[in-house]
């Protein structure tokens, strides 16, 4: 005899066979250490440690408490006039460090935060065309922010239901290309290497989830980087010309972008001469005695991105930066323990880092600041050296 189910029956039934068929993401190898699994079974070296760790995690619970009733962050800069609703710009970036940890909408500790600031972003991105309704007012550099965090939250999770939304603001940032490779502070305009580089984060995010980023794209901005490259071995990049200097931030976001667009490795002759000017003496962390002494935050743009070219680096350049030189067989006073001393510890700013007086205090006050501590503590993981 046959039997009929029901309609609700059947179309259970056809769920799960389709979810049966459909084969389990697989998290990017790049992405593979934001597990805590993967964590736990990285080398010493790599430069995560306990305290870190802790100081990570007071970090994300300090940001997940800034986030709005709406699902969105602000950024909290001292100068009013600073202070613009470029919500998507702050969002994004309040997103990543949860991201970097291996905390999704799926999975983790902060599963509901984080789905509250996608869901956020997904309402703010118009799907025609591709662009955030609150933007900065410089608003190339804040897409790509946001772009950033649908990217990397879609390369984590493959959620189907942010792959439409991660793919219109990844060919935004493809249409907004100018002539000369570059991204400018709007839409077809040219620009410079730092609001470049953003792009190429969101492009390289892009990619980890194998969303479509035409080549010629790539080709095009690895031209500009060529235009702003300074020496014979392009290792020190400029603003928009080629008269860029070692150690600077600029010359570390051209080091960034070579590593993972252009083919460069620890052994190019390029790589390695910018990687030298990166750990100057005088572009190093401070020790965690003088950490104490002048607690301040100075120049996470720069940290952020020299420490992550330095891990690209390996060898004895990376534990010497983030762990800090070998004295009696020990390593101390690098950039983790700098960031683990320098993270307020008391009242309502526990967990966080005093705003940079630089670019990214000054726009971005304590949540940027932090944004960027944190992310620069997930560097030994949040993506695996190739």
């Amino acid at each position: 005899m046959i039997r009929f189910l029901p309609a609700p029956a059947v179309l259970l039934l056809a769920c799960a066979a389709a979810a049966q068929d459909e084969p389990a993401w697989v998290v990017p190898p790049a992405m593979a250490g934001r597990t805590p699994a993967a964590r736990a079974v990285l080398p010493a070296e790599h430069g995560a440690s306990p305290a870190s760790e802790r100081v990570v995690n007071a970090g994300l619970m300090w940001l997940a408490n800034q986030r709005k009733p709406g699902g969105y962050w602000e950024f909290d800069p001292r100068d009013p006039k600073m202070k613009t609703k470029d919500w998507a710009s702050s969002t994004g970036m309040a997103l990543l460090p949860f991201l970097g940890a291996g905390h999704t909408h799926k999975s983790g500790l902060y599963t509901k935060t984080v789905a509250g600031g996608l869901v956020w972003l997904k309402n703010e991105l118009n799907l025609a065309t591709g662009r955030f309704a609150h933007g900065s007012p410089h608003y190339m550099y804040g897409h790509a922010i946001a772009a950033l965090a649908l990217c990397e939250a879609y390369a984590l999770t493959g959620d189907r239901a942010l792959q439409p939304f991660a793919q219109a603001a990844v060919t935004y940032v493809v249409r907004a290309q100018g002539a000369d490779g570059s991204w400018g502070y709007q839409s077809g305009a040219t620009g410079d290497t730092s609001i470049t580089g953003w792009q190429f984060q969101a492009l390289f995010a892009a990619q980890q989830g194998k969303l479509t980023v035409p080549d010629a794209t790539v080709k095009k901005a690895v031209d500009f980087l060529d235009k702003v490259a300074a020496g014979p071995n392009k290792a020190a990049y400029g603003y928009t010309s080629a008269n860029g200097k070692p150690g600077t931030a600029l010359t570390a976001v051209g080091l960034w972008c070579r590593y993972h667009f252009d083919g460069w490795n620890p052994i190019h002759a390029g790589f390695q001469e910018g990687v030298a000017g990166l750990t100057d003496p005088t572009r190093r962390p401070r020790t965690a005695e003088e950490a104490i002494q002048r607690p301040g935050t100075p120049e996470m743009y720069y940290y952020y991105y020299a420490t992550q070219v330095l891990h690209r680096a390996g060898g004895e350049a990376w534990p010497d930066w983030f762990l800090g030189a070998r004295e009696s067989g020990k390593r101390a006073g690098g950039m983790r323990d700098w960031l683990v001393v320098t993270q307020s510890r008391e009242g309502v700013v526990a967990g966080s880092w005093n705003p940079d007086p630089g670019t990214i205090g000054s726009h971005g006050g304590r949540v940027g600041s932090t944004a960027l501590a944190l992310l620069t503590l997930e560097t030994p993981y949040r993506y695996l050296r190739r």
